[in-house]
């Protein structure tokens, strides 16, 4: 059974895969937030801030959410004239452990609004219910208190620090290592 592409409506927000028509929309929200994002990102590719790069993305999206290997949405106002933010669930592990994990961003003038709340709170939902994962990892940097305090009240457990984790902005970041399980999962 293949999963139709999906389509998430919140109260406020709209949640899907990226088309190719939407390429300049990601590309303006990308270029609109990078000095914000800039902290929080690996070190952007070369061409990162091109239409070609993106177009390839939306491409590859696709084809991993098809081969159940990732779940990469954006976040749109619902009358989808602008991304406002992203969510990508990938590194998924089938088998014995039925997990994967998440990372977020938000634009910079939508902060404070609870969007992101919302819309990690309605992947969540998805991924859980209609995608069968038992677990969401996420992690955040220690000072990325917003980042932290969004996972607590979506119920993330913290477990762990890890040192020097991921290459952040060209410096190696430490991170707090959090979970969610799916109370409801079942074979």
């Amino acid at each position: 059974m293949q999963l139709q592409k999906p389509r998430i409506l919140t109260e406020r927000l709209l949640l899907r895969l990226a088309l190719p028509e939407d390429v300049p929309l990601v590309v303006k929200f990308y270029a609109d937030n990078r000095a914000y994002l800039t902290p929080f990102y690996p070190a952007w590719a070369e061409d990162f801030f091109t239409a070609e790069y993106w177009q390839n993305e939306v491409e590859a999206a696709t084809r991993e959410f098809v081969c159940g290997q990732s779940l990469r949405l954006l976040i749109f106002s619902q009358t989808e004239s602008t991304v406002i933010g992203i969510i990508n669930f990938r590194n998924f592990i089938r088998g014995a452990a039925q997990f994967c994990t998440v990372g977020y961003s938000l634009a910079e003038k939508e902060q404070g609004k609870g969007y992101m709340t919302e819309a990690l709170q309605a992947g969540i939902d998805y991924v859980f219910e209609e995608l069968k994962m038992h677990r969401i990892m996420a992690n955040y940097m220690p000072h990325n208190q917003n980042s932290g305090n969004l996972l607590k009240r979506l119920g993330f457990v913290v477990e762990g620090y890890a040192r020097d984790y991921l290459l952040i902005n060209n410096q190696w970041q430490d991170h707090i290592l959090t979970s969610l399980t799916n109370p409801n999962w079942k074979i």
